[in-house]
Protein backbone atom coordinates (compact mmCIF):
# COMPACT_ATOMS: atom_id res chain seq x y z
CA UNK A 1 0.00 0.00 0.00
CA UNK A 2 1.23 3.48 -0.89
CA UNK A 3 0.05 6.88 0.38
CA UNK A 4 0.32 10.33 -1.20
CA UNK A 5 -0.09 13.53 0.83
CA UNK A 6 0.61 17.23 0.35
CA UNK A 7 -0.24 20.71 1.61
CA UNK A 8 -0.20 20.07 5.34
CA UNK A 9 1.24 23.58 5.89
CA UNK A 10 2.49 22.64 9.35
CA UNK A 11 2.83 25.76 11.47
CA UNK A 12 2.74 26.76 15.14
CA UNK A 13 -0.42 28.69 14.24
CA UNK A 14 -2.27 25.45 13.49
CA UNK A 15 -1.41 22.87 16.16
CA UNK A 16 -4.42 20.77 15.22
CA UNK A 17 -2.80 19.94 11.88
CA UNK A 18 0.41 18.80 13.55
CA UNK A 19 -1.68 16.67 15.91
CA UNK A 20 -3.52 15.14 12.93
CA UNK A 21 -0.19 14.42 11.26
CA UNK A 22 1.22 12.65 14.32
CA UNK A 23 -1.98 10.57 14.63
CA UNK A 24 -1.70 9.66 10.95
CA UNK A 25 1.98 8.67 11.23
CA UNK A 26 1.24 6.53 14.28
CA UNK A 27 -1.91 5.03 12.78
CA UNK A 28 -2.90 4.65 9.11
CA UNK A 29 0.65 5.21 7.83
CA UNK A 30 2.19 2.43 9.92
CA UNK A 31 3.10 -0.58 7.82
CA UNK A 32 2.57 1.01 4.40
CA UNK A 33 5.19 0.39 1.74
CA UNK A 34 5.82 4.02 0.84
CA UNK A 35 4.75 7.57 1.68
CA UNK A 36 5.10 10.36 -0.88
CA UNK A 37 4.92 13.92 0.50
CA UNK A 38 4.36 16.12 -2.54
CA UNK A 39 5.27 19.52 -1.17
CA UNK A 40 4.24 22.02 1.48
CA UNK A 41 4.75 19.75 4.46
CA UNK A 42 5.52 23.04 6.23
CA UNK A 43 3.82 26.39 5.82
CA UNK A 44 7.30 27.94 5.64
CA UNK A 45 10.81 26.51 5.88
CA UNK A 46 13.75 28.90 6.23
CA UNK A 47 16.44 26.21 5.87
CA UNK A 48 17.32 22.86 7.35
CA UNK A 49 18.92 24.44 10.42
CA UNK A 50 15.30 25.13 11.46
CA UNK A 51 15.49 21.62 12.89
CA UNK A 52 16.72 23.29 16.09
CA UNK A 53 13.04 24.10 16.68
CA UNK A 54 11.53 21.32 18.84
CA UNK A 55 8.31 21.21 16.82
CA UNK A 56 10.18 20.80 13.53
CA UNK A 57 12.44 18.18 15.07
CA UNK A 58 9.36 16.34 16.33
CA UNK A 59 7.98 16.10 12.79
CA UNK A 60 11.32 14.81 11.49
CA UNK A 61 11.55 12.31 14.35
CA UNK A 62 8.04 11.00 13.66
CA UNK A 63 8.91 10.45 10.01
CA UNK A 64 12.22 8.84 10.96
CA UNK A 65 10.38 6.38 13.22
CA UNK A 66 8.04 5.50 10.36
CA UNK A 67 11.05 4.99 8.09
CA UNK A 68 12.77 2.80 10.69
CA UNK A 69 9.62 0.68 10.75
CA UNK A 70 10.10 -0.12 7.06
CA UNK A 71 8.18 2.58 5.17
CA UNK A 72 10.05 4.31 2.36
CA UNK A 73 9.51 8.08 2.55
CA UNK A 74 9.91 10.50 -0.34
CA UNK A 75 9.67 14.28 0.02
CA UNK A 76 9.21 16.90 -2.69
CA UNK A 77 9.62 20.65 -2.22
CA UNK A 78 6.51 22.79 -2.48
CA UNK A 79 5.85 26.48 -3.01
CA UNK A 80 5.95 27.17 0.76
CA UNK A 81 8.80 24.89 1.85
CA UNK A 82 10.99 25.38 -1.22
CA UNK A 83 14.07 25.70 1.05
CA UNK A 84 13.58 22.22 2.46
CA UNK A 85 16.63 20.19 1.50
CA UNK A 86 18.64 17.04 2.12
CA UNK A 87 19.37 17.94 5.74
CA UNK A 88 15.73 17.62 6.71
CA UNK A 89 15.29 14.58 4.47
CA UNK A 90 18.19 12.83 6.20
CA UNK A 91 16.82 13.66 9.66
CA UNK A 92 13.44 12.28 8.59
CA UNK A 93 14.86 9.08 7.11
CA UNK A 94 13.53 10.17 3.74
CA UNK A 95 14.71 10.73 0.18
CA UNK A 96 14.35 14.15 -1.44
CA UNK A 97 12.83 13.89 -4.93
CA UNK A 98 12.49 16.44 -7.71
CA UNK A 99 9.51 17.05 -9.94
CA UNK A 100 8.42 15.68 -12.27
CA UNK A 101 8.99 12.32 -10.61
CA UNK A 102 8.13 9.15 -12.51
CA UNK A 103 6.52 6.29 -10.60
CA UNK A 104 5.18 2.93 -11.77
CA UNK A 105 2.36 1.32 -9.79
CA UNK A 106 1.52 -2.12 -11.04
CA UNK A 107 1.43 -1.84 -14.81
CA UNK A 108 0.45 1.84 -14.82
CA UNK A 109 2.81 4.80 -15.01
CA UNK A 110 2.38 7.99 -13.01
CA UNK A 111 4.11 11.35 -12.74
CA UNK A 112 4.24 13.23 -9.43
CA UNK A 113 4.39 17.02 -9.05
CA UNK A 114 3.67 19.56 -6.36
CA UNK A 115 1.39 21.36 -8.81
CA UNK A 116 2.45 25.01 -8.68
CA UNK A 117 4.35 24.72 -11.97
CA UNK A 118 1.01 23.91 -13.64
CA UNK A 119 -0.55 27.24 -12.59
CA UNK A 120 0.92 29.12 -15.54
CA UNK A 121 -1.89 31.70 -15.70
CA UNK A 122 -0.49 33.21 -12.49
CA UNK A 123 2.41 34.95 -14.22
CA UNK A 124 3.56 36.88 -11.15
CA UNK A 125 3.81 33.71 -9.12
CA UNK A 126 5.76 31.91 -11.87
CA UNK A 127 8.34 34.71 -11.81
CA UNK A 128 8.63 34.27 -8.05
CA UNK A 129 8.95 30.50 -8.43
CA UNK A 130 11.81 30.91 -10.90
CA UNK A 131 13.59 33.30 -8.53
CA UNK A 132 13.41 31.14 -5.39
CA UNK A 133 14.60 28.03 -7.22
CA UNK A 134 17.67 29.82 -8.57
CA UNK A 135 20.78 28.36 -6.85
CA UNK A 136 22.39 31.80 -6.49
CA UNK A 137 19.29 33.24 -4.80
CA UNK A 138 19.12 30.25 -2.47
CA UNK A 139 22.81 30.55 -1.56
CA UNK A 140 22.40 34.26 -0.79
CA UNK A 141 19.42 33.56 1.46
CA UNK A 142 21.14 30.70 3.29
CA UNK A 143 24.06 33.03 4.02
CA UNK A 144 21.73 35.01 6.29
CA UNK A 145 21.16 34.09 9.91
CA UNK A 146 18.26 31.82 10.82
CA UNK A 147 16.43 34.72 12.45
CA UNK A 148 16.82 36.82 9.30
CA UNK A 149 15.49 33.95 7.21
CA UNK A 150 12.54 33.46 9.53
CA UNK A 151 11.67 37.14 9.11
CA UNK A 152 12.04 36.83 5.33
CA UNK A 153 9.76 33.77 5.29
CA UNK A 154 7.12 35.67 7.26
CA UNK A 155 7.38 38.61 4.85
CA UNK A 156 7.02 36.35 1.81
CA UNK A 157 4.04 34.62 3.41
CA UNK A 158 2.32 37.95 4.15
CA UNK A 159 2.87 39.24 0.62
CA UNK A 160 1.56 35.99 -0.81
CA UNK A 161 -1.65 36.25 1.22
CA UNK A 162 -2.17 39.86 0.16
CA UNK A 163 -1.54 39.00 -3.48
CA UNK A 164 -4.15 36.21 -3.36
CA UNK A 165 -6.83 38.69 -2.39
CA UNK A 166 -6.40 40.50 -5.70
CA UNK A 167 -6.31 37.40 -7.90
CA UNK A 168 -9.16 35.56 -9.55
CA UNK A 169 -9.42 32.07 -8.07
CA UNK A 170 -9.23 30.53 -11.54
CA UNK A 171 -5.82 32.10 -12.12
CA UNK A 172 -4.52 30.15 -9.13
CA UNK A 173 -5.79 26.84 -10.51
CA UNK A 174 -3.93 24.72 -13.05
CA UNK A 175 -3.78 25.67 -16.70
CA UNK A 176 -5.21 22.79 -18.73
CA UNK A 177 -2.62 23.29 -21.46
CA UNK A 178 0.15 22.99 -18.87
CA UNK A 179 -1.47 19.83 -17.47
CA UNK A 180 -1.69 18.26 -20.90
CA UNK A 181 1.92 19.20 -21.64
CA UNK A 182 3.07 17.57 -18.39
CA UNK A 183 1.12 14.43 -19.20
CA UNK A 184 2.50 14.38 -22.74
CA UNK A 185 6.07 14.89 -21.51
CA UNK A 186 5.55 11.92 -19.19
CA UNK A 187 4.49 9.78 -22.16
CA UNK A 188 0.82 9.91 -21.18
CA UNK A 189 1.30 8.83 -17.58
CA UNK A 190 -1.39 9.64 -15.02
CA UNK A 191 -0.66 12.74 -12.93
CA UNK A 192 -0.76 13.16 -9.15
CA UNK A 193 -0.30 16.62 -7.60
CA UNK A 194 -1.35 18.93 -4.81
CA UNK A 195 -1.06 22.73 -4.38
CA UNK A 196 -4.49 23.86 -5.61
CA UNK A 197 -6.48 22.56 -2.60
CA UNK A 198 -9.15 21.24 -4.99
CA UNK A 199 -9.16 17.48 -4.36
CA UNK A 200 -10.68 15.49 -7.19
CA UNK A 201 -9.98 12.96 -9.90
CA UNK A 202 -10.07 14.39 -13.43
CA UNK A 203 -9.85 12.63 -16.78
CA UNK A 204 -7.92 14.37 -19.57
CA UNK A 205 -7.92 13.22 -23.18
CA UNK A 206 -4.38 13.87 -24.38
CA UNK A 207 -3.52 12.88 -27.95
CA UNK A 208 -6.53 10.58 -27.95
CA UNK A 209 -5.52 8.84 -24.71
CA UNK A 210 -7.52 9.03 -21.48
CA UNK A 211 -5.25 10.04 -18.57
CA UNK A 212 -6.19 10.54 -14.93
CA UNK A 213 -5.21 13.55 -12.79
CA UNK A 214 -5.50 13.09 -9.04
CA UNK A 215 -5.47 16.31 -6.99
CA UNK A 216 -4.56 15.87 -3.32
CA UNK A 217 -6.29 17.40 -0.31
CA UNK A 218 -4.89 20.15 1.84
CA UNK A 219 -5.04 19.38 5.57
CA UNK A 220 -7.14 21.22 8.13
CA UNK A 221 -8.51 19.36 11.16
CA UNK A 222 -7.91 15.82 9.93
CA UNK A 223 -5.51 13.74 7.89
CA UNK A 224 -6.30 13.42 4.18
CA UNK A 225 -4.45 11.12 1.81
CA UNK A 226 -4.65 9.33 -1.52
CA UNK A 227 -4.15 5.60 -1.11
CA UNK A 228 -3.08 3.06 -3.69
CA UNK A 229 -3.19 -0.68 -3.28
CA UNK A 230 -2.64 -3.45 -5.85
CA UNK A 231 -6.10 -4.82 -5.07
CA UNK A 232 -8.19 -1.66 -4.92
CA UNK A 233 -6.32 0.91 -6.96
CA UNK A 234 -6.71 4.55 -5.89
CA UNK A 235 -9.03 5.95 -3.23
CA UNK A 236 -9.14 9.07 -1.06
CA UNK A 237 -8.97 8.35 2.68
CA UNK A 238 -9.14 10.42 5.85
CA UNK A 239 -9.03 10.05 9.60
Amino acid sequence: MIHFISDLHLSPKHPQVAAAFLRYIGGPARGIEALYILGDLFDAWPGDDALVDPAARGIADALAALSANGTKIFIMQGNRDFMLDRGFAAAAGASLIEEPYALSLGEARHVLMHGDALCTDDVAYQHFRTMVRNPQWRAAVLAKTLQERLALAAEIRMKSEHAKQDKDTEIMDVNIGAVEAAIRDAEHADLIHGHTHRPACHTHIVDGKACKRWVLHDWRDKAEWLEWSPEGGFAFRSC
